[in-house]
């Protein structure tokens, strides 16, 4: 990424890119493993200011900005930068977790679901308290930056051509009629991927792609399947200071893509294609 050339065989520098849901006190049972409070949120955030690492937007850290910025070329990537990602577009984005970010100068990149955002229209997200697509220009106004999550959420992976099109193409448009300027980055539901949808994502004119993968990314991160770090309620202000010196969270192991995806997955894979053909597009829980 950022046009960097790969040492010679040196590891590359683990870079943390985090992945948040909800953050909210409350939250639906199916996504409250990927919430944290509001309380935790706020000592998440001030272990990433003390950590002496730079937040950057997505934008930033591939090297690949919008329309937006002019086409003016990038500045170097800091050091030591972290992302802060946020994915699907619960309601708590737009108001106390922006304003969170924005107090402490943070800046971050949110992948909305449009489906579950534009009123008339559904997702495969269960029912949960969202934003609204109206509300995306006032991320912006916090300085955050948005990026597409598709239409439906479904597992792209296991989609037919036009229906893999059809996310990745209506999201994109939904979202760039809405902020009058191009929305150049997604981020795969559920962080699946193949070989095909990451061409797929490529062709519909998207510059990045994140995955979930949960291990560090780094300069030699595969553009279109970039590695993030997945927040779950029990991880502590702790565990983010451990990632962002790039060690793991308590109980976990650290990684730093690029790596190859294992047997397990490919295995995975394979099992949902074929339950997807059988029942249809599904949220994969």
């Amino acid at each position: 990424m950022s046009g960097t050339t790969p040492g010679s065989g040196s590891a590359p520098s683990p870079i943390p890119v985090l992945l948040y849901h909800a953050v909210m006190d409350d939250p639906p049972d199916w996504i409250a493993e990927f919430t944290v409070t509001p309380r935790d949120f706020a000592a998440h955030l001030d272990a990433v200011a003390a950590s002496g690492r730079t937040p950057v937007t997505i934008s930033a850290l591939t090297g690949r900005g919008t329309a937006r910025q002019g086409g003016t070329p990038q500045p170097p990537l800091p050091a030591r930068p972290v992302v802060l990602t946020f994915d699907d577009g619960f309601a708590d984005l737009p108001g106390p977790t922006a304003e969170a970010l924005a107090v402490r100068s943070l800046p971050a990149t949110a992948y909305l679901t449009t489906g579950a955002i534009t009123p008339g229209l559904t997702s495969l997200l269960p029912p949960g308290p969202m934003m609204t697509l109206a509300q995306a220009p006032a991320l912006e106004g916090y300085g955050m930056e948005v990026g597409a999550h598709t239409v439906t959420h479904a597992q792209l992976d296991t989609l037919p051509p036009a229906a893999l099109h059809r996310e990745l193409r209506d999201a994109k448009a939904a979202l760039e009629d809405t902020l009058g300027h191009e929305v150049a980055h997604l981020a795969y539901p559920h962080g699946y991927s193949s070989r095909a949808v990451r061409r797929a994502a490529a062709r519909a004119g998207y510059v990045s792609a994140v995955a979930v993968r949960h291990a560090h990314s780094s300069q030699r991160d595969e553009p279109y399947r970039i590695a993030r770090l997945i927040v779950r309620r029990t991880h502590t202000a702790a565990d983010v200071e451990s990632w962002m010196a790039g060690g793991p969270a308590a109980g976990e192991r650290a990684r730093v893509a690029p790596f190859p995806e294992s047997p397990l997955t490919l295995g995975w894979r394979l099992y949902r294609g074929a339950r997807a053909r059988i029942r249809g597009p599904e949220f994969a829980g």
